[in-house]
């Protein structure tokens, strides 16, 4: 549910509170009563509270405690690592998102290798690349387990769309942008209708959409290559999703609102733009920041180009805990084909398992929020054979500078040319560190 985080926040006021305040706790010891307490650490909605009461009813031992909720990734992942380097304060189970992965693979000693514990008989339960990512490069340890992908779309407004004279179906608006410099065209059409709103949010969703929907389907990495080797400037995927979101940005159909701001909350329950680049995960962050007064205003159209993959964690057990036998327990439950359903139904999550994604709980879920769009078949019709985007060892941070500078030009602070140059000077220092 970063790069305040880019990725999937259920609300974007950053809500550290409750991870922060509480980090020194970690995973608790059993009660006098012989109650097992365990700690989930996450950042962002992960859709888990129902599937809690379930599983906590069928274990009356257990008592779990979601630690983080709504918190934003740039927050989050800093205390976990401290918490690892601790080897203390950390949860019984912890969320790891995509794009640090691979750091956290680099020391793989701070977590319960989940092979030992019967997890290489769940392979089957998981996309074959969404195995594969959650182990070492060695392939003897599993880091984590499988949660959500995040098949790309486009939220839109209806009403914004018709105010503008542009078509409000689906269908129709899906038909209106093959390619991104079609979305660019429609864009310029509805700014100059003068409706009272941008055509898009902000310039780095649409960057990041872009980026890993090109790099999917050419390189196969983004700003590292497979050997972890800094590419920020030499990968085409990079420079071509910065082109086309500088083109998006001169043509003006950016509202400039920082992803994760208090603005940018502000922006969708006024009602300030149109469109927003959209996995799966952001449908939920789009029903909590706008509301219920939005119901039935947001549909869903298919991205421009073709398909892409933004977004997507794994549970995690780190070593320290005190319980890991049962943390191992609910780890497992919460990334099974079950748990993976009824995160979705909760929060949106696209799942990992194919066999929830066959189910028909998802396959033929629609969305009243959503003008009754049928989800199930826009966000996992290509769940299967979507492409993933290596990620190196810097990647959150290098991501955060190369987003930096988009914003920079977005601003009008600095031209294409200059915010490129940024971007990559500063992105090279950030891998350095």
């Amino acid at each position: 549910m970063v790069i305040f985080s880019r990725r999937r926040l259920g609300v974007a006021l950053v809500a550290t509170a409750a991870l922060l305040g509480t980090a020194a706790c970690g995973g608790a010891d059993a009660a006098d009563d012989g109650t097992v307490t365990l700690t989930v650490d996450v950042f962002g909605q992960f859709g888990y509270d129902e599937l809690y009461k379930e599983y906590m009813a069928s274990h009356p031992g257990v008592k779990i405690v979601e630690r983080g909720t709504g918190s934003n990734l740039d927050e989050y992942s800093p205390k976990l690592t401290q918490w690892l380097a601790a080897g203390k304060g950390a949860g019984d189970v912890v969320a790891i998102e995509e794009g640090l992965l691979v750091e956290y693979k680099a020391n793989p000693q701070n977590f319960v290798n989940l092979l030992d514990h019967g997890a290489a008989d769940l392979k089957g339960n998981f996309l074959e690349w969404k195995w594969n990512q959650g182990l070492t490069a060695d392939g003897k340890q599993l880091i984590g387990l499988g949660t959500d992908v995040g098949g790309i779309a486009i939220c839109y407004r209806k009403d914004l769309f018709a105010k503008a004279g542009l078509p409000t179906e689906r269908d129709e608006v899906s038909r209106l942008w093959p390619t991104w410099q079609d979305f660019i065209k429609v864009g310029e059409q509805f700014t100059a209708k003068n409706t009272g709103a941008s055509f898009l949010d902000g310039a780095t969703n649409t960057f990041n959409t872009i980026l890993l929907q090109t790099a999917g389907n050419t390189t196969g990495y983004s700003y590292y290559d497979t050997s972890d080797n800094l590419v920020v400037d030499s990968n085409p995927a990079v420079r071509q999703a910065y082109d086309t979101t500088m083109d998006i940005i001169d043509s003006g159909l950016s509202g400039k609102y920082g992803s994760w701001s208090e603005e940018w909350v502000s922006a969708f329950k006024q009602s300030k733009f149109a469109t927003i680049a959209c996995p799966s995960w952001m449908t939920g962050v789009i029903e909590g920041n706008a509301g219920e007064g939005a119901k039935g205003k947001w549909d869903i159209a298919q991205v421009p180009g073709s398909g892409g993959n933004w977004g997507g964690s794994f549970l995690a057990v780190p070593k320290q805990t005190k319980h890991r036998a049962e943390a191992i327990e609910l780890a497992k439950f919460l990334t099974s084909a079950k748990g993976q359903i009824g995160a979705f139904k909760a929060k949106g999550a696209l799942p990992s398992s194919p066999q929830a994604l066959d189910d028909p709980a998802i396959a033929d879920s629609t969305d009243a929020y959503f003008s009754g769009a049928p989800v199930g078949k826009i966000f996992s019709a290509g769940a299967k054979s979507l492409k993933p985007v290596y990620m190196g060892p810097k990647n959150q941070a290098v991501r955060t500078e190369v987003e930096n500078a988009v914003r920079t030009v977005e601003l009008g602070q600095r031209s294409p040319g200059q915010g490129w140059t940024d971007a990559v000077t500063n992105a090279k220092k950030a891998a350095a560190k």
